[in-house]
């Protein structure tokens, strides 16, 4: 992303659309330029991927196309990598409940030979804003039923060691984006850690301030040139 690259950010709710905008406010107060619009497009990958393809057209129609697309909000941590209260950025957005249960197991969608399973933000500037914002750095699975059980979080990480986070959205949010043509990143800040469902111990507050912290820093970290990655 270039210095007047448009971006856009996709949250799932209206809290970390909040949360997003308020670091963002940060950013600008400390000099960044960045252009940015943020919409809390639903719950889930179907209405992650509608919400983005419709702020993409509107955009391409209106003659401010977006140079870059980024799902963001909080998530599930897997431990050890991603602790309730820090940030995780994507090296792969990953489809993990996409695909078919058979008698040998699970199958992923790409293998079944119906399109991909996993879509990959630009490395080298995905990986600078993991290191930018000291977050960890790895595949983020999106879901469409979250985890709530031991078994479930250690098939999952089984199927995909060196996950850091579990969210509904990503996947979504960067089909609509390959579909435009644009590149995609992924930002979660972690509420809770992903296996048996404890309400009790999510730190939904701190995950949502810790998002707020990553996005103030954000346009900073993306004024760099996307040829060079």
């Amino acid at each position: 992303m270039t210095g007047s690259g448009r971006l856009l950010v996709v949250t799932a709710v209206a809290a970390e659309r909040d949360a997003v905008l308020a670091g963002l406010a940060r950013g600008r107060s400390a000099g960044a330029q960045a252009a940015v619009d943020v919409v809390a497009g639903g719950v889930g990958p179907a209405a992650a991927a509608a919400a983005t393809a419709t702020a993409l057209a509107r955009a391409q129609a209106a003659g401010t196309p977006y140079a870059l697309v980024v799902s963001a909000g909080i998530a599930g941590g897997f431990a050890p990598a991603a602790p309730v209260g820090s940030l995780a950025v994507a090296d792969a957005i990953v489809a993990a409940d996409l695909g078919a249960e058979t008698s040998a197991g699970f199958t992923p969608v790409a293998e079944l030979g119906f399109g991909t399973s996993e879509h990959r933000p630009p490395a080298a500037l995905s990986r600078r804003l993991a290191d930018v914002l000291g977050a960890s750095y790895g595949p983020v699975l999106t879901v469409s039923t979250v985890t709530g059980t031991a078994e479930r979080a250690g098939t999952l990480m089984r199927r995909h060691p060196a996950a850091v986070a579990e969210a509904m959205e990503g996947f979504g949010v960067a089909e609509a984006a390959a579909a435009a043509g644009l590149p995609v990143l992924e930002i979660r800040a972690v509420s809770n850690a992903v296996g048996p469902r404890d309400r009790a111990a999510w730190r939904i507050g701190d995950a949502l301030a810790a998002l707020t912290a990553a996005f103030g820093k954000l346009p900073a970290a993306l004024e760099v040139d996307p040829e060079h990655d």
